[in-house]
C-alpha cells in the first residue's frame, strides 16, 4: 500500500489516515478500507490514487476492479440497501453488514456520523478479527469525524485522484 500524503492536513485527518493505514497493514486478509460519507461520497482510503491508476492500468487483482472508488461505491450501495431494510423490518440502525463471497468478503460498518467503514477483504480472513478492528476504527474515528474534517477528507481525496 502506498502511504497517502497528509501534508496540509490537521491532526485529526492524520490521525484518521494512520488509523486507515494500520487497519490494512496490521490485520491479516484486509486488502483495502474505505470510508465513505453518509451522501456516498469517498473520505478517506487506504489506496487513494488507485481510482485514477486503474483507469489508466486496467484492473489490479487483490481489490473490487482494483479502485478504491469502485469500493466506496459498493460500500455506499450496501449501507443504502441495509439502512432500507432495517426501516421495512423495524430493525433500528444498522451496526454491521458482511457478505462472505467464494473469492473474498466485504463489510460494512457505520459510523457515529452516518458515515460508513468499508473493508474488502480474503475469503479466508478471520472475520471475527477484522470485525473487532473495524469497531476500534469506528470508536476512535466517529466522535472526531465533524462536518469540518469531513469537508477536509473530501477535499484531500478529490486532490489525491
Amino acid at each position: 500500500m502506498t502511504a497517502p500524503s497528509t501534508l496540509g492536513l490537521s491532526t485529526e485527518a492524520r490521525n484518521l489516515h494512520w488509523l486507515l493505514s494500520n487497519l490494512v497493514e496490521e490485520v491479516p486478509g484486509v486488502h483495502s478500507v474505505t470510508v465513505v460519507s453518509s451522501d456516498g461520497l469517498m473520505l478517506l482510503s487506504s489506496d487513494p490514487g488507485l481510482a485514477a491508476a486503474a483507469a489508466e492500468d486496467g484492473p489490479r487483482q487483490d481489490g473490487p476492479r482494483g479502485s478504491s472508488a469502485d469500493l466506496a461505491t459498493i460500500v455506499s450501495g450496501i449501507g443504502s440497501l441495509t439502512i432500507g431494510a432495517a426501516k421495512l423490518m423495524d430493525g433500528g440502525g444498522v451496526k454491521q453488514t458482511m457478505v462472505a463471497m467464494e473469492e473474498g468478503s466485504v463489510f460494512v460498518m457505520s459510523i457515529s456520523d452516518g458515515s460508513l467503514l468499508g473493508v474488502h477483504a480474503t475469503p479466508d480472513c478471520d472475520m471475527s478479527v477484522v470485525a473487532y478492528h473495524m469497531a476500534l476504527f469506528v470508536g476512535r474515528a466517529g466522535h472526531v469525524l465533524t462536518p469540518e474534517l469531513r469537508s477536509e477528507l473530501r477535499k484531500s481525496m478529490e486532490s489525491a485522484q
